[in-house]
């Protein structure tokens, strides 16, 4: 057993959970909303029951004087985010920000297989292999081992999202670009998306930096343009086991 422990933000007992669940595990907080927010609607309005799973605290690495008032804003930005997105449940773990090398894998890989086991999620959504934060790429390591394909793993699909700042800030190599294949139209939850990261006020910045919402719509703008729609998330299928989508 990992020695961190999962905690409980909220739980949505009227949301429609019909066609199953599906898992956002992603390393910071926003780091959900920036890589499948308007996804994430568009599910929860569909029938599926989503959790995310934000396994880092998102602040102690910016300098020795955050605060707990600081990391406890952050907390709050992250439940309005996420419950404006309709997600049923919210878990955090509270890994050091930007430290997970830090952390023994086996731990975080258990913190995935506990809540795995609690919700059985059909379909995961995590981060790029390749992102430049190393708390983004142990976060897939943890994530593909803790789903290995068994026998009677529950786990049937893997995405991969992309994050900004993150994901185009790495020197692209033929091993970390993000090349993705699936291409989700969130024409209809693109202004969702932008009000929940809105909720992020702490963690937002001024246009043209990567994290302003200017840029993450006009971000979902350009990825939709290349595929024929007005706006877009992109993501890369890892692995696709079995008759499920999604």
């Amino acid at each position: 057993m990992s020695k961190y422990k999962l905690i409980r933000h909220y739980h949505n007992e009227n949301c429609d959970s019909s066609n199953g669940t599906i898992l956002i595990v992603a390393a910071h907080p926003d780091d959900e909303i920036l890589g499948a927010g308007g996804t994430i609607a568009i599910l929860t309005q569909s029938g599926y029951r989503v959790c995310t799973l934000i396994l880092g605290e998102g602040k102690t690495s910016r300098g020795n004087n955050v605060t707990t008032l600081e990391i406890d804003t952050l907390k709050s930005e992250m439940e309005k985010a996420n419950r404006l997105l309709g997600v049923v449940d919210c878990y955090t773990a509270d890994l050091p920000d930007n430290r997970f090398d830090s952390v023994d894998i086996l731990d975080i890989v258990q913190l995935i297989e506990e809540l795995k086991e609690q919700i059985k999620p059909v379909t995961i959504f995590t981060h790029h292999f390749g992102d430049m934060n190393i708390d983004h790429q142990i976060t897939y390591k943890a994530v593909l081992t803790a789903t290995r394909p068994m026998q009677y793993e529950c786990v049937k699909n893997i995405y991969t999202f992309e994050i900004p700042s993150s994901t185009e800030w790495n020197a692209f190599t033929r091993e970390t670009i993000f090349t993705p294949n699936v291409f989700i139209d969130i024409s209809s939850t693109i202004d969702t998306k932008i009000s929940a990261m809105s909720k992020y006020v702490s963690e937002l910045r001024e246009y043209p930096h990567p994290r302003s919402l200017q840029h993450i719509k006009e971000l979902a703008k350009v990825n939709g343009t290349k595929v024929g729609l007005n706006y877009c998330e992109n993501f890369t299928l890892i692995r696709s086991i079995g008759k499920e989508l999604l």
